[in-house]
């Protein structure tokens, strides 16, 4: 088999930008003719079996009969793109440089061993039932056996759905039930910050009422003892270790769905993303590429978690299909000290670092000693994902940590649209601070009004974008309709990003926020729903409403209205239990304020836009409330917030 190796420097649409008139240029010619674009794009980056000749079959508005497509009569598997066509020139590059919870704890897996344990893995879940098309569940940290998992599935041509460790037992449960999946890899314990995080306990409880999984493979870590049932459970070096190193790839139409990454909706039931094969490769190998001006001695450093889309685009399947090498991180930031990351740097030579706000603007508040004390020369491109970015933030991350020398991209992007969308090009784009700055070429990106009207030149609006892309989620797992009403209805024939966003005289995207009720806080979206279902079954709470308000680590804080039930008082302590277990680790609380009773319209519907200002000390800019059938709690409200 010959593979298309990529070339970072080739001719054509995926030449490197390196000015802002070739920007315009590709920009231009991406716009004119999306087919012949993405095709030629998906050519020179994506190792097909067979070529596709059509681009998109589909559009916007004939979404609601079914989802779109992209290189449809195209077959391939993504993982040859991944690893058997670097195998060649790049066998003894490492892939995977892994920097565990410890420092100076790595590993480093080449091109040719990360293939070979690919192989064996893909050998062992086939022997235990795994095939085409079925579903497993990744509960994992952050190991390179998770990546390795994720591409053995791949491998087999089924569809991996990672779940963040950090979640519950109950939030696992739900999707492992919600996508039927007959396998589940887990792993005994993992390590995060000097704390073991008990995921094979974890998965016990979740396995309660779930007879479709079938096996557990539970990679050891720690050794610490855990549940294990004998018949079902499996470990994996029992079965991995020994397995056979070949391992033929199944290959696939372009649209068979790679994977399911569920994230929050605002009806507290979480929606399962389904990305496909051949679109969304082409569209994390493009954008990694691109945006950060990828080199082939490049070590690239997302220092996300595989459990969230940002792992999956740009610590395995983008890097990877590249070529580069890419890091995982099992640990955080602050351990042992505010220092860790850019000792990192210093220790393995990092060029690009790809970080959330919230960690950077949590560094800056322990003060810059913690980076100046680390030699940080190697780097050359500074990256943010996960929220907007305060201009006081990207300032320090460029002046001190990049030492005034680096590109900082300022990404935004979404688990939806699969890859980045808007974002400086980091040797083309003239920066902001705080802004997205300029769409990619391929994303045509729109501001309208919330009666869709397109809005030009300098305005403020709803955030769309006007044209499918291949690394566009294609629906929600068995939901389409759902898929539709969350991203289509809004503003019908356009996708609703479900962001606000103002769009200055240069041209430059500066994001503003959810539009809707779904937080993002610190980089992770939760919905409002899934806080307020917690919070209401505890028994002291009759109501509960959350809004998200400006925090200055996190981006947005959770603040929770609460009614109480025969109570006085309420113990924030008491209410972030309860959101750690039926959420996750990730979903805390931040302020809590009882309330009489919450603003609602005669229809009963609750008027947040009213707890959103009073959270945000906007109390005196409330506007009409007229239409509240007690507009006496809204005084009462008021009168009980307290600032910072």
């Amino acid at each position: 088999m010959i593979y298309q190796v990529p070339a970072h420097a080739r001719e054509g649409a995926a030449t490197p930008i390196t000015s802002l008139e070739r920007y315009r240029e590709r920009a231009a010619r991406a716009a004119n003719d999306p087919d012949a674009f993405w095709l030629e794009v998906t050519k020179q980056r994506v190792a097909w079996r067979k070529s596709p000749s059509v681009g998109l079959e589909g559009d916007f508005h004939g979404i609601a009969s079914g989802p779109l497509s992209w290189f449809a009569d195209g077959e391939l598997n993504v993982t040859e793109s991944c690893l058997d066509r670097h195998l060649e020139a790049r066998g003894d590059k490492t892939a995977i440089l892994w920097e565990g919870d410890e420092p100076g704890q790595t590993r480093r897996l080449s091109y040719r061993e990360l293939h070979a344990e690919v192989c064996k893995t893909a050998n062992a879940l086939a022997a235990l039932g795994l095939q085409r098309g079925e579903r497993a569940i990744l509960y994992m940290g952050m190991v390179p056996e998770a990546a390795i998992a994720m591409l053995a599935c791949a491998r087999l041509g089924a569809i991996h759905s990672v779940v963040f460790g950090g979640f519950s037992a109950e939030a696992l449960r739900e999707r492992i039930r919600d996508c039927g999946a007959e396998i589940v890899i887990t792993q005994d314990e993992g390590l995060r910050g000097g704390k073991r995080i008990p995921l094979k306990a974890t998965t016990e409880q979740a396995l309660e009422g779930c007879p479709s999984v079938r096996h557990v493979l539970v990679y050891k870590h720690t050794g610490a003892d855990v549940p294990f049932v004998e018949g079902r459970d499996v470990w994996w070096h029992d079965v991995v270790d020994s397995a056979s190193s070949s391992h033929e790839a199944v290959i696939v139409p372009a649209e068979h769905p790679l994977f399911i990454l569920y994230t929050s909706g605002s009806t507290g039931h979480p929606k399962g993303v389904v990305h496909t094969s051949g679109g969304y490769l082409t569209y994390a190998s493009y954008t990694h590429a691109t945006v950060f001006d990828l080199r082939e001695d490049d070590v690239f450093a997302c220092v996300a978690d595989v459990g969230w889309i940002t792992g999956h685009s740009y610590i395995v399947y983008g890097p990877l299909a590249n070529g580069a090498t890419t890091l995982m991180f099992e640990s955080v930031p602050t351990y042992p000290d505010a220092g860790r990351y850019w000792e990192m740097v210093e220790r393995l030579g990092i060029t690009i670092f790809y970080t959330a706000p919230t960690a950077i603007r949590a560094l800056q508040a322990q003060g810059d000693e913690f980076v100046t004390r680390a030699d940080r020369s190697s780097l050359r491109v500074l990256g943010t994902v996960g929220e907007p970015i305060n201009p006081e933030a990207w300032i320090w991350y460029r002046d001190v940590v990049g030492e005034g020398r680096c590109a900082v991209v300022d990404t935004w992007w979404q688990t939806e649209t699969g890859g980045i969308a808007i974002s400086p090009i980091a040797p083309a784009t003239p920066a902001k601070p705080g802004s997205a700055t300029l769409p990619l070429p391929g994303i045509q990106a729109s501001l309208r009004s919330p009666e869709g009207h397109a809005l030009f030149g300098p305005a403020r609006g709803l955030l769309c974008i006007d044209h499918p892309w291949p690394g566009q989620a294609r629906t929600l797992w068995r939901d389409h309709e759902r898929f539709v009403a969350t991203y289509f209805s809004m503003v019908e024939g356009h996708y609703f990003t479900g962001d606000g966003c103002r769009r200055d005289e240069d041209g430059y995207y500066w994001i503003t926020g959810r539009v809707d009720d779904v937080l993002n806080v610190a980089g992770h979206r939760m919905g409002t729903a899934e806080f307020e279902a917690a919070l209401v079954s505890m028994d002291a709470i009759a109501e509960a409403a959350i809004v998200g308000y400006p925090h200055t680590i996190k981006g947005q804080g959770v603040y929770a209205y609460v009614v109480l039930q025969g109570e006085d008082e309420i113990d924030l302590t008491a209410l972030n239990a309860t959101c750690r277990t039926q959420i996750g680790a990730h979903a805390r609380i931040d302020r809590v304020q009882v309330v009489p009773g919450l603003p609602k319209t005669r229809s009963g519907k609750v008027m947040r836009r009213i707890l959103r200002k009073v959270a945000e000390g906007r109390g005196d800019e409330l506007g009409d409330v007229s239409t509240l059938a007690d507009p006496s709690v809204v005084e009462a409200i008021k009168g009980g917030f307290e600032g910072d």
